[in-house]
């Protein structure tokens, strides 16, 4: 009796070679298992959120300033839904609490782990798989797209795979002892032939999974068809059929094991008899690195889990060739798999290599792309200009398309300037929050105008413009109502940094646009690729200024001071930029120097 066809899957794969030259067959995952994951994820933050909002609240009655408490929360606030997935993925070989809960894993295309520019870039454009909400256009492409990705995995060159070393086990052996009291010689031949012994080990390998009646009527029909291959014995027919499975596999263990059955195939199944044990003690190796990393491992276990590895891997290459039983190269391609992951991963970041990435690899990002810069100065400045003076030339315009805070401010310009205050101001107390809000919301915004680059830089346009643009008309009324030089007081500190960020914000969204329309000679996923590690590099460097830009105007630009202090904070903020951007030049000109050929 055949056993019951296997169902039709609709999973998606993906093949990777290894460095080894093995071909790793990974499943992709697909959106029910990333959704799990995310909402498991998302618990996490909103569990973290409350646990910093009720620790801020004992800790506000042992003295701790409202100020700075609300300044703690803004920033954890921030990093935590904006940096728990990237950190997560490039500290932990890919895998967030909620990946590794669901088992699923972030890796290069390559199949190789995922590094920390990676994970920025895919994480950065979760703003842009989220619209239209929620998650739509995600959720639709990480179905559609053959391997899965969405908008940031596309522009990171990251997929989602299944990673569980356990999810594929060996084949299923029941009542405890009947291998050994059966087994009476270890060196006869099998029993089998080749064909027999690939039936019994479907039915060990797919028992589990059945309908107990279904696996009972299967059973029986089994043991009535091997009866005559073991002495009677007072068991069911489910255990008598393990059992007689357990005796031809230890047979096969067996030195004469050789001389039974023919073709590749059986070669392939009496390799997986001989090498099942090795295969378990790699496996609970893979599972150990897989939850805590390789460092996890005594220094005799890694080099064991190394040389384990290569024979693996070995095994998987021998198994393919022999034409093994998809169960057993299944098994031992997920054995692979997860070696792999966790062997070929980056050398942990240093702080040197932070700091080298932040003071040069950032700014000079920034220089070699300096004509998208200009560009999106100029999509900025262009709208500001126009919006300027459209609200000269007409006030009544005011009243239509100027927020009516903004209106109330104008209006109360020249009393507030008589009284001798600012434009904003903030107490000593509420100092701390003002420049942690600016920030991340700054932060934010650049990140927004970057996101929207990937649709083709429609998105990054018209922030630019619609920035430009309220900046215009906000500065055309005020000059109309004659208070001009108040608002331009309060800017002058930080305004050079802040604009600049979105500029270079900006750029980075139009680089990518760019290059989904027009990728050159390469193809336009590798093309979207390189766009994006560079433009991830931009967008640090707008979030190292606009750090600087928030502080100025958190400390400076709302404290009860006067134009000369701002001034000097605006002229300290410009020396930054310049001497930021100069390392940025020096290290692409060492880079260039470098790719030149020698001789």
């Amino acid at each position: 009796m055949a056993p019951p066809a296997a169902p039709r899957t609709y999973r998606q794969h993906i093949e990777v070679e290894t460095p080894e030259h093995v071909v790793l067959d990974l499943e992709i995952a697909g959106v029910g298992s990333r959704a799990l994951a995310s909402l498991v994820d998302l618990a996490i933050i909103l569990g973290a959120v409350l646990a910093v909002a009720i620790t801020l609240r004992i800790l506000a009655g042992t003295g701790l300033r409202p100020g700075w408490s609300a300044a703690v929360f803004v920033a954890l606030v921030f990093l935590l839904f904006w940096g728990y997935f990237t950190l997560f993925e490039a500290l932990r070989e890919g895998q967030t609490p909620g990946k590794r809960r669901v088992g699923i894993r972030v890796l290069r295309d390559t199949g190789h782990p995922v590094t920390f520019a990676a994970s920025a870039a895919r994480n950065l454009l979760r703003i842009a798989d989220f619209l239209p909400p929620p998650y739509l256009s995600g959720a639709l492409l990480v179905a559609l797209h053959p391997r899965g990705k969405r908008l940031g995995d596309m522009v990171a060159g990251t997929i989602v795979v299944r990673d569980r070393p356990a999810d594929v086990a060996p084949p299923r052996q029941s009542e405890a002892g009947q291998r050994s009291r059966l087994v009476e010689q270890q060196l006869t031949a099998p029993l089998l032939t080749e064909d027999e012994y690939r039936l019994l080990a479907q039915y060990g390998e797919r028992s589990g999974s059945l309908d107990p009646a279904v696996r009972r009527r299967f059973a029986a029909a089994l043991a009535s068809r091997f009866a005559a291959h073991l002495p009677p014995q007072a068991m069911t027919d489910e255990a008598f059929i393990l059992a007689l499975l357990a005796d031809e596999t230890a047979r096969r263990q067996g030195r004469l094991a050789g001389r039974g059955g023919g073709g590749t195939g059986g070669l392939g199944d009496r390799l997986a008899a001989r090498k099942s044990d090795r295969w378990d003690a790699f496996q609970k190796l893979a599972q150990q690195a897989t939850a805590r990393g390789l460092d996890s491992l005594p220094a005799d276990q890694l080099t064991d889990f190394a040389a384990r590895y290569r024979e693996v891997a070995a095994d998987l290459a021998r198994l393919r060739t022999y034409r093994a039983s998809p169960a057993i190269i299944n098994r031992v391609e997920r054995l692979v798999a997860a070696g792999h992951n966790v062997f070929y991963r980056d050398e942990r970041t240093s702080a040197r290599a932070i700091w080298y990435t932040v003071a040069r690899e950032f700014p000079a990002a920034v220089v070699q792309a300096r004509w998208y810069v200009l560009a999106a100065f100029v999509a900025f400045a262009v709208p500001l200009a126009v919006g300027f003076v459209l609200l000269r030339d007409r006030p009544a315009l005011a009243e239509v398309i100027i927020p009516q805070v903004m209106l109330d401010r104008a209006d109360e310009g020249k009393a507030r300037m008589a009284a001798g205050h600012t434009y904003a101001e903030a107490g000593a107390d509420v100092r701390p929050f003002v420049a942690t809000f600016i920030i991340t919301n700054n932060i934010r915004v650049a990140i927004t105008c970057f996101a929207g680059g990937v649709f083709a830089g429609v998105g990054s346009l018209v922030l630019l413009a619609y920035n430009g643009l309220a900046l215009g008309t906000a500065a055309g009324h005020f000059a109309n109502v004659g208070v001009l030089g108040y608002l331009l007081q309060f800017i002058v500190g930080h305004g050079p940094l802040e604009l600049f960020s979105i500029w270079v914000a900006g750029a980075a969204g139009l680089m990518l646009g760019r290059t989904v329309l027009a990728p050159g000679d390469l193809a336009r996923g590798d093309a979207l690729v390189l766009a994006g590690r560079r433009a991830v590099r931009m967008v640090g460097a707008a979030a190292v200024c606009l750090l600087v830009a928030g502080t100025i105007e958190g400390f400076v630009s709302t404290a009860p001071v006067g134009l000369g202090v701002r001034v000097a904070a605006s002229a300290v903020s410009v020396v930054f930029l310049a001497v930021y951007l100069t390392a940025g030049w020096r290290a692409e000109a060492a880079a260039v120097r470098q790719r030149e050929p020698t001789g």
